[in-house]
């Protein structure tokens, strides 16, 4: 093999290397950037979510019968101080006592604002789990399991609860 060969293969194994490294580095950036999309998506839902308690215990306030009244109250409450792997639990349990209340009997303006903080919880939750969805996509991808692209994060999940009717 001559030199001028030699140097050939080098350049060109060189040349193989910067351009696996330079895909490497475009998905472990995307991968990133992804991770970032599901935090805000969470940040989001958990905002959603908040805003509705507080619209539910509003609710309770205004005129709902006493008994469930208390439940929502203290349905709203739960899902409020619930830690991350309750939190759906306490949420569709919210959800099904809000879907109880006989919105007719609520004032128009606090019927509206229920019903935006509902749709709003819908929005939240499927921008969170399409962000989860996508994430969890490429971290199947074999190069990002061989070269370990998702470093020490964990793995998103996804959020699922009953969507409240409109």
């Amino acid at each position: 093999m001559t030199v001028t060969a030699l140097l050939l293969l080098l350049t060109a194994l060189l040349l193989i290397a910067l351009l696996l490294g330079g895909l490497l580095v475009a998905t472990a950036n995307r991968l990133d950037r992804l991770h970032v999309r599901t935090d805000a998506g969470w940040a989001a839902l958990d905002a959603a979510l908040a805003r509705r308690a507080v619209v539910a215990r509003a609710v309770a306030s205004a005129g709902t019968p006493m008994p469930l009244a208390a439940r929502v109250r203290a349905a709203a409450d739960d899902a409020e101080s619930a830690g991350r792997q309750d939190r759906e639990e306490a949420e569709n349990e919210l959800t099904r006592l809000l879907a109880r209340l006989d919105r007719e009997a609520l004032p128009d303006g606090l019927m509206r604002e229920l019903a935006d903080a509902n749709y709003r919880v819908v929005i939240a939750r499927r921008v969170h789990n399409d962000a989860v969805r996508d994430t969890l996509a490429l971290r199947r991808r074999r190069k990002v399991r061989y070269f370990r692209l998702a470093g020490s994060a964990p793995a998103p999940e996804y959020f699922e609860i009953a969507e409240p009717e409109p």
